[in-house]
């Protein structure tokens, strides 16, 4: 009995330790870099690009990069992407949709006024009705997915087609496969 009061003691000493080993420090306690500034304004060793500006004030190397109009590299790669394809008979977004997506959702943010239609499609196989709502819940699955990606959801329209504008025309699984899809269109 006593040898276990002794451990229990023991473990609450070195996790009370522990603890105040992880303990933070104050923010009036914590060190802070200082550098001189020369009066002309200039940062020491910024060269061409953080050196004084045209007025005489010092600039940030920092350069400003503005997404809602950077046609190339992969974010302009991935805006030029506007389809979404879905398996037989499925409404879930597939995860190699994530990018593109979120490149959408992010040029949508940055320009709040824009809007988009999300056009739901299936293939010819089902009945009118249930192609229509088929349609509808994969364009509200897109429209789900680019709000939790911060796309304000008053930017964002979901309509459906079902079967009846099909992308490609053929009744075989490869023609099947290009129209299950959700269509991006600027509004």
């Amino acid at each position: 009995m006593f040898q276990n009061r002794h451990l229990l003691s023991t473990a609450a000493v070195l996790a009370a330790l522990a603890l105040a080993g992880c303990s933070s420090t104050k923010l009036d306690e914590a060190p802070v870099e200082s550098r001189n500034v020369p009066a002309d304004g200039a940062t020491a060793g910024a060269g061409a690009a953080g050196g004084a500006g045209a007025a005489g004030t010092a600039q940030s190397g920092v350069a400003t990069v503005d997404l809602s109009k950077q046609a190339g590299g992969a974010a302009g790669g991935l805006l030029a992407q506007r389809t979404v394809f879905f398996d037989f008979d499925s409404f879930v977004v597939k995860d190699e949709y994530r990018p593109m997506l979120e490149a959408h959702a992010k040029a949508l943010s940055a320009n709040r006024s824009k809007r988009m239609v999300l056009e739901g499609h299936t293939d010819e196989r089902g009945g009118r009705e249930y192609n229509l709502a088929l349609g509808q819940k994969r364009a509200e699955a897109v429209l789900r997915t680019m709000v939790l990606l911060g796309v304000q959801d008053g930017q964002l329209e979901a309509v459906s087609f079902g079967e009846e504008k099909p992308a490609v025309q053929g009744s075989d699984e490869a023609a099947w496969a290009k129209n299950r899809r959700v269509d991006l269109r600027d509004k």
